[in-house]
């Protein structure tokens, strides 16, 4: 099966693009935008709209396949790539990648991948990894389309996992809103919540702590008054280096710390996600491997899970081999072609560390329905539910395709 025609649409994303290091710095909220100046490259506003760009790939056969360029709400920060805005890469696609789609065989997604992941410009970069992001993706729609099978059982043939067709963990986040869609979050029964975006230490996280222990200790209570007995969700908190910036980015009174919010929530499980970021990937790496140890020899059962600093597939496969996070988080848009993403969690469970096939809230309806796919293939411990933050939408894309997939293979 061939590809006929390319057409490409820009579109919207689920959330907003967000300076991070302005909200780092202190830009106040205010309703549901920032005031200050930004500090990031690339921003015109602390905050603004999330942007995205369709694929769409016309088959010989007239059917459409189709995924999404888009980038994390975070774009510019922890060593990823710039601001990806429609008006600016849509150009780009149409004249330089859009001639290579054009009448090429659909017969192999993984080699064809790879190809176009790789791709390089007239100065030799490679291209922004929101274009190699939605390209791979509408590349596995199109082969499954001409398979006539589903995008899991692609991912599954193609990479020789056995499939196991059971559903994937969905982790849902609140946004700043943290109360109410916490509500939201446990009323649905999601797997693991609330995230939390406690991103700044004077108002989210405490300067001691306080308000995120205070939150935690609220958030337990809710998950017994709300939940039943039957109802035990994983918490998993990202704090985006605030515990290391509250305390100085002194080890002991970190484990200190964690060792209070472990006692909060038990017997809940808890996760914190970022606790500590030092500005660059070798230090990230030896500080989280460090505190993942620390941990162990104390006996917290607090577990650790690594995202800034860990970006492409390369990244991961460093923080794995060090050691650094229980956990790693495979922020989907970051690590560029899908390929990438099926690689990294096949690899983070090959050496026994967890997977957690994350994203952004900046994504759209679409790249989360190619990752449902990709998790059911691959089996990460668990999943986004994206896009957006406010619960019931993104949490009903991921688990509305899950459950259509399901009923489809356990039918076939």
């Amino acid at each position: 099966m061939k590809i006929k025609d390319v057409i490409l649409a820009p579109g919207l994303t689920g959330f907003f693009f967000d300076d991070q290091l302005a909200i780092k710095g202190g830009a106040k909220l205010d309703g549901n935008t920032y005031l200050g100046e930004p500090r990031t490259a690339g921003f015109t506003s602390v905050r603004q709209r999330g942007e995205a760009v369709s694929v769409l790939l016309v088959l010989e056969d007239g059917q459409i396949a189709h995924g999404d360029c888009a980038a994390v709400q975070y774009s510019g920060a922890g060593g990823r790539d710039p601001l990806f805005l429609a008006q600016d890469f849509l150009p780009v696609i149409k004249e330089q990648v859009v001639p290579k789609l054009v009448d090429r065989e659909l017969g192999e997604f993984r080699s064809l991948a790879e190809e176009f992941d790789g791709l390089t410009d007239d100065e030799e970069r490679r291209y922004h990894t929101a274009i190699r992001y939605g390209i791979t993706q509408a590349i596995l729609d199109g082969v499954a389309k001409s398979k006539r099978v589903t995008m899991a059982q692609v991912v599954a043939g193609e990479y020789g996992i056995e499939p196991v067709w059971k559903p994937i963990p969905v982790f849902c986040q609140t946004g700043d809103d943290r109360y109410n869609n916490a509500d939201k979050a446990i009323i649905k029964r999601a797997d693991v919540l609330p995230h939390g975006l406690i991103n700044n230490v004077e108002t989210k996280l405490g300067k001691q702590g306080e308000i995120l222990l205070e939150y935690i200790q609220w958030l337990k209570g809710r998950v017994f008054l709300l939940g039943g007995e039957d109802y035990r969700p994983v918490l998993h908190i990202d704090v985006y280096g605030t515990i290391g910036q509250a305390f100085g980015d002194n080890q002991g009174k970190i484990l200190d710390y964690l060792g209070r919010l472990e006692a909060a929530v038990a017997p809940l499980k808890l996760r914190i996600e970022g606790p500590v970021d030092v500005g660059h990937k070798e230090g990230q790496i030896e500080v989280l491997s460090e505190l993942c140890r620390s941990l162990k020899t104390q006996g917290c059962g607090v577990e650790i899970v690594a995202d800034e600093w860990c970006n492409t597939y390369e990244d991961i496969v460093e923080f794995v081999d060090a050691g650094a996070g229980d956990m790693v988080q495979i922020k989907t848009p970051d690590l560029g072609g899908i390929n990438n993403t099926i690689k990294a969690v096949l690899y983070a469970k090959a050496k026994g560390i967890g997977a957690y096939l994350g994203g952004t809230c900046n994504e759209t309806d679409r790249s989360a329905q190619v990752c449902v796919h990709i998790a059911l293939a691959t089996r990460p411990d668990q999943m986004l539910a994206k896009p957006g933050m406010g619960v019931d939408e993104g949490f009903m894309v991921v688990m509305n395709e899950m459950n259509r997939t399901l009923a489809l293979l356990r039918g076939c």
